[in-house]
């Protein structure tokens, strides 16, 4: 079933369409920035540009592994500081950990969905 899923559901399409949907709230976040959270503003320009780079890698995922692999686990160790914070910080609590929640999901979705490591016969026999 999860070949399935991965062949009907492009790897990383999902954490792709979030990452590259940052550009809107960052685009405003820098047209105002005295309305704007600066640490929010930043973490949005990286993730923008790590969707951009697996929009690129969906179109060849078995030779972007490694970037897949980093966004699932960049997600899992962002996922982790915002928990700590939202226990840390009670007003802020909820924003921290559904935020926290939604990372872990689009961890575990990169990582459901990237393609499997091929073995050195099958990588010969598809380059002959």
């Amino acid at each position: 079933m999860l070949a399935t899923l991965r062949q009907q559901f492009p790897p990383s399409l999902l954490a792709q369409m979030l990452f590259a949907a940052g550009v809107y709230p960052l685009i405003g976040s820098l047209l105002h920035p005295a309305d704007s959270d600066t640490g929010d503003t930043m973490m949005l320009s990286l993730y923008v540009a790590l969707g951009i780079f697996l929009l690129i890698a969906v179109r060849n995922p078995s030779a972007h592994r490694s970037l897949i692999a980093f966004a699932a686990w960049s997600s899992f160790a962002h996922a982790v500081a915002m928990s700590i914070l939202g226990l840390e910080i009670a007003s802020q609590r909820v924003g921290f950990l559904v935020g926290s929640a939604v990372l872990v999901v689009i961890g575990v979705a990169l990582i459901a969905l990237a393609p499997g490591k091929q073995s050195r016969e099958l990588r010969s026999a598809a380059s002959a």
